[in-house]
């Protein structure tokens, strides 16, 4: 049995090299990620070894460029790290200084300008807090709330509850763009955006072929959670910035409100964020950990991404399988009661949406094995992925790059393959797909689905059931 929820490995050492990279894919990973805010030194080397891997294996793999952004991060320490014992008083400095033990150096403007006493300083991802207790121009005074309090240079910086502007992208950030296009990344993720005007300015400087994903992490994204919905391609839930900001109470809710939101959209939506943390260190997961996989898969996540699990973490190939058997063990369940999960679409609204909703009904006819749509430019496989069928999906598109970004989405078999130019042709690569797809017996179903005419429609409008003979 094939999963249909897609798994997203993020890159770094604890799989770079090509036997582990082999391992991981055929255990399940659909997608790679390369975080921009570490070091991609070695990164062309892994996409050509992961390009090589792709050309060997029976699926395509996407690529995503997820940029660094606007993140406000502590600066150096004389011997990169310092401990501050509890309630010890602390001053953070706009200044580029090497830190001392009193005096850390914090070279963000933007927060000097917005914060007040009392609010609360978050570092390393939350991990210690500091509050504050005066301010002035360029200095923050502050007491340390954190117990075992060790500080390591250039970690995270968060403030909840102060409004910073976020909006534009940084000039690393458009470097970052141009290495992600020289490389052939599919999708670019953007970082802290607050609503979707960074996703417009993006658009411009990506190439057509490329997605954008829309991280959401913050308070504000939330609230204007719809535009942004509407304006990208898909979306990240990144729960551990998204914790800090609208507390970690409320991050079910909002996780399940997203997921809802993008089903009803039709736009992928990627579940991320310490999902298999303890195996960052441990050979096992926690039960606390399977529940949280299962519960994004229950809900309708069309994918789950491994952080520093993959990256960084002692056994990536571990947490891959743990993942991989958890999603399966999932949609085993979910199969059966498959009635409980079918999308609700307002079918006044949109024809197409109809028309593809019917294709799912036909899909539930248990001689219906597969369903072959034809997707030029990914729509047609978005919106069927999006309706969650029964069966098999498989994909066809004539560009490497729209299978490749198309790979990432649920249950989706992405094929590259020349385009269609009539019906007779059509006919004949779906039968060449059929022979080669063992689970397709002579008898069965097959749903065939484009749109027309061949290489210039701008919607799915046709359906044919196929019978194999």
């Amino acid at each position: 049995m094939e999963k249909k929820a897609k798994i997203i490995a993020t890159l770094g050492p604890a799989i770079y090299n090509e036997k582990k990279l082999r391992k991981i894919i055929n255990l399940g990973v659909d997608a790679f990620r390369i975080n921009f805010s570490h070091n991609t030194k070695k990164i062309i080397k892994i996409v050509n070894i992961i390009r090589k891997l792709e050309r060997k294996s029976n699926k395509k793999l996407a690529l995503i460029g997820d940029l660094q952004g606007i993140k406000f991060r502590i600066g150096k320490f004389k011997s990169n790290s310092i401990k501050i014992n509890f309630k010890e008083k602390i001053i953070f400095e706009n200044k580029n200084i090497i830190s001392s033990n009193k005096k850390i150096p914090l070279l963000h403007s933007e927060i000097y300008k917005n914060i007040k006493k009392g609010n609360m300083i978050l570092i390393d991802d939350g991990k210690y807090l500091f509050r504050v207790i005066k301010k002035k121009k360029k200095s923050i005074f502050t007491q340390c709330e954190s117990k075992n309090c060790i500080l390591y240079s250039n970690k995270s910086v968060h403030v909840p509850g102060i409004k910073v502007s976020l909006n534009t992208l940084t000039k690393k950030d458009k470097k970052d763009i141009q290495f992600a296009k020289k490389i052939g990344c599919n999708w670019i993720a953007l970082s802290y955006l607050q609503n979707s005007k960074i996703i417009k300015s993006t658009r411009k400087i990506i190439n057509s072929d490329m997605g954008i994903i829309a991280k959401i992490e913050n308070s504000m994204a939330v609230k204007n959670i719809d535009d942004i919905i509407d304006k990208s391609d898909a979306l990240m839930i990144a729960r551990g910035d998204l914790a800090m900001d609208v507390g970690h109470s409320d991050v079910p809710n909002v996780q399940l409100d997203i997921i809802k939101k993008c089903a009803k959209a039709f736009k992928p939506v990627i579940v991320a964020t310490q999902m298999l943390e303890s195996m960052i260190e441990n050979l096992s997961p926690t039960r606390a950990e399977i529940n949280d996989i299962a519960t994004a898969i229950f809900q309708g996540a069309d994918a789950v991404m491994l952080s520093a699990e993959s990256a960084i973490g002692k056994n990536p190939i571990q947490s891959v399988k743990t993942m991989s058997n958890t999603i399966l063990s999932t949609e085993k369940y979910k199969r059966k009661h498959i009635e409980d999960f079918k999308s609700k679409i307002n079918l006044q609204k949109d024809a197409m949406k109809s028309m593809v909703l019917s294709i799912k009904d036909l899909a539930y006819n248990p001689q219906v094995k597969c369903i072959i749509a034809f997707s030029n430019s990914g729509k047609t496989a978005k919106i069927v992925s999006s309706m969650r069928p029964a069966v098999r999906i498989i994909t066809i598109s004539p560009k490497i790059n729209i299978s490749r970004s198309i790979s990432l989405f649920w249950g989706v078999k992405s094929i590259n393959s020349k385009d269609a130019k009539n019906w007779k042709e059509m006919m004949k690569i779906s039968k060449e797909i059929i022979k080669k797809e063992k689970f397709i017996n002579r008898g069965d179903l097959v749903v065939i689905t484009a749109g027309l005419p061949f290489g210039k429609a701008k919607m799915t409008n046709m359906i044919r059931l196929y019978e194999v003979n």
